[in-house]
């Protein structure tokens, strides 16, 4: 970590600026990214494609493409969100069906006959990436009366009150995993040891009067971690719950040009809309550097590689070059958790190995976006205004252009649609988790992706949304908005019932 990258933290967000990838490289984008730089003809043409509507009586240009030529037809099933990118090469294919396989691969215990398969745990809270990510899509909240949810979790951590990262990266909120249970609560174990708790959770309405009489509620979770495995917390313990979020898109907003993202932050408010997004820079464990964070709910993540490599170990146990600790989350405390027997123990290496990690990644990176829905309906085009003139675009960035990329052809430069700008916001008290991570704070969330909201029953089989499923309708997610987002919030209210009866007809069209 070096000193200086703190004057070029703080000295970079004022020097770029939007559509800056036309250099030839940025600090924050993923070293591993083989970009062509754009030319002046198509830094004008980016322009022009991605200015906001005008005429909302018809579909803008090429809208119903969510994801460019990567965009696939909408299956009528569950299967919706588990297709390649259609512009993925041929030879590509056999890549991502294999990834497919590692991604759904239950994971054993050690030792096992099957050595690539073994290294489960010791503490987890599923067998495999498909257990969390149901369908590839958003994991729930623990149902009435069920007993193990294995698409939810904990995240735990402690203040670090001596902490200077000042030199490091400005503006980081330091912290420390807590000392017996680590940065994350596994509810599952193998044989011959406790899991680390249970996750129970309670939830009181709150009645919202809307405009024309119509009501709504809305459910404020209480969280509790019950049969704690391997004694007291610290008391000064955060939580914060965590429900899978879909998986569609990701190399496309990990394609997003860093400079791209990072000229729509507004951390003072500059133009005084009320709106003041940040990003996320975080300390990245594959390259030794500061990086723009885009994945994860708090934009803790820098790439589709090491945020899968991260679930490895945190979710499953397994170890891999990024985090090669055999005993995944298990800390010094638990003493025989760190004694058991690993997959790679023996000489066999990490549990799982950088060809099987890339395989993983491979599959996230090209899981593909379907077309939308009735983008030319009346009352979808109506909600569609709505939706800009009250201002959900302020955060909800519809549109990008990729980076032109050498080595990723299904990712480059491609018109995209995620309704993100990928930036941190404070959404208010009443979402507040009240833990911080990197640069974020407990009240500050990434702004979520919107592409593919509305398929989430069919995929999931159930309507919660935000961080922990706790809004179980699009329109209580958005009443759940406060902060920054208060006057949408308030304006969504007091708008006549046809304008939000519209809003939420877009919403599920997307």
């Amino acid at each position: 970590m070096k000193s200086h990258l703190n004057a070029l933290l703080i000295t970079i967000s004022a020097v770029i600026t939007f559509l800056g990838s036309a250099l030839t490289a940025d600090p924050f984008d993923d070293p591993h990214l083989n970009i062509i730089p754009r030319t002046k003809d198509e830094v004008s043409r980016i322009l022009k494609v991605t200015e906001p509507p005008t005429d909302f009586s018809k579909p803008s240009q090429f809208e119903a493409s969510s994801a460019g030529a990567a965009t696939v037809r909408v299956r009528r099933n569950a299967d919706a969100f588990s297709q390649s990118s259609r512009n993925l090469r041929f030879e590509d294919q056999l890549t991502f069906k294999v990834g497919n396989g590692l991604f759904r691969k239950l994971w054993v215990s050690s030792p096992a006959s099957t050595l690539v398969s073994d290294g489960l745990g010791p503490l987890f809270n599923a067998r495999s990436c498909q257990r969390c990510h149901i369908k590839d899509g958003r994991g729930h909240p623990p149902e009435l009366n069920e007993q193990n949810v294995t698409s939810m979790l904990l995240r735990v951590s402690i203040p670090d009150n001596n902490a200077d990262m000042s030199m490091e990266i400005e503006g980081y909120l330091a912290s420390l995993p807590e000392p017996t249970y680590g940065l994350q609560l596994q509810d599952f174990s193998i044989q011959g040891h406790p899991a680390e708790y249970k996750l129970a959770v309670q939830y009181e309405e709150e009645v919202i009067a809307l405009s024309e009489g119509e009501m709504a509620s809305l459910r404020h979770p209480t969280y509790q971690a019950t049969n704690l495995g391997y004694g007291p917390m610290h008391p000064e313990a955060m939580f914060s719950p965590r429900v899978a979020p879909q998986m569609i898109g990701l190399g496309l907003l990990e394609a997003v040009p860093a400079a791209d993202i990072m000229a729509l932050a507004d951390p003072t408010d500059s133009d005084g809309d009320g709106i003041s997004g940040r990003a996320n820079i975080v300390w990245s464990v594959e390259y030794d550097q500061p990086m723009l964070g885009r994945f994860g709910l708090k934009a803790g993540s820098p790439s589709v590689r090491e945020q899968s490599a991260a679930a490895f170990s945190g979710d499953i146990g397994i170890s891999s070059t990024l985090f090669p600790k055999g005993a995944g989350e298990c800390t010094n405390e638990q003493v025989d958790c760190q004694n058991a027997l690993h997959g790679d123990q023996g000489g066999q290496g990490t549990e799982i190995d950088d060809k099987g990690l890339d395989l993983v990644t491979f599959y996230s990176r090209n899981l593909a976006v379907p077309a939308r829905r009735d983008v030319g309906d009346p009352d979808v085009l109506h909600g569609k205004k709505v939706f800009y003139t009250t201002g959900c675009t302020a955060c909800h960035q519809p549109k990008f252009v990729t980076h032109r990329l050498k080595d990723r052809p299904a990712q480059s430069f491609q018109l995209i649609w995620p309704y993100s700008d990928m930036l941190l916001h404070d959404l208010g008290e009443g979402l507040a988790d009240n833990r911080p991570e990197a640069r974020a704070t407990g009240r500050e969330w990434r702004t979520a992706p919107l592409w593919g909201i509305g398929l989430t029953k069919q995929v999931s089989g159930h309507s919660y949304f935000l961080h922990d499923g706790r809004a179980r309708s699009l329109l209580e997610a958005v009443l759940w908005h406060g902060g920054e987002a208060e006057d949408q919030r308030n304006a969504v209210i007091d708008m006549p019932k046809a304008d939000r009866d519209a809003l939420i007809r877009f919403l599920e069209s997307l």
